[in-house]
């Protein structure tokens, strides 16, 4: 499967890795969706991806955006998914938030008419969804 974020966080872009904002509780989901450890680090972050068959990218390749605030997004440029898609046996696609998906929708869907399926945003600023309400609405990537 492929999980598809806007832009990264600032600071997901200093630590040049996924959701990287101790309030994002991207790790804690996908820890409790698949029952496994909380990865920490870079390295067992990926290993907990690889172990799922979970594949990460942003539906924007560049932006101008102010600090890590999806509303502020302007002067798109859309990632080229085909690098994933072309490379990997993806066979779901899902969006972290409203806002991916709506890019995705906007930039990505009308070339490559794949389906996306929308999720909440692990995003601090979701405050609406606790985190046991997070995993059992993304229970839906484990089947």
């Amino acid at each position: 499967m492929l999980i598809l974020g806007t832009f990264p966080s600032v600071q997901s872009r200093e630590a040049q890795f996924y959701y990287a904002n101790a309030r994002n509780r991207f790790w804690k989901v996908i820890a409790g969706i698949f029952d496994c450890d909380e990865a920490n680090t870079t390295f067992d972050k990926k290993d907990m991806l690889l172990n799922n068959g979970i594949a990460l990218w942003d539906v924007i390749e560049s932006c101008e955006i102010t600090g890590s605030s999806d509303s502020s997004i302007k002067n798109v440029v859309p990632s080229d998914l085909s690098i994933v898609l072309n490379n990997a046996s993806i066979e779901k696609i899902y969006a972290n938030g409203d806002k991916a998906f709506k890019l995705y929708m906007k930039y990505t869907y009308p070339i490559i008419k794949r389906d996306i399926i929308k999720l909440p945003s692990t995003s601090p600023a979701n405050a609406k969804f606790t985190l046991d309400t997070l995993i059992d609405y993304c229970k839906c990537i484990k089947e």
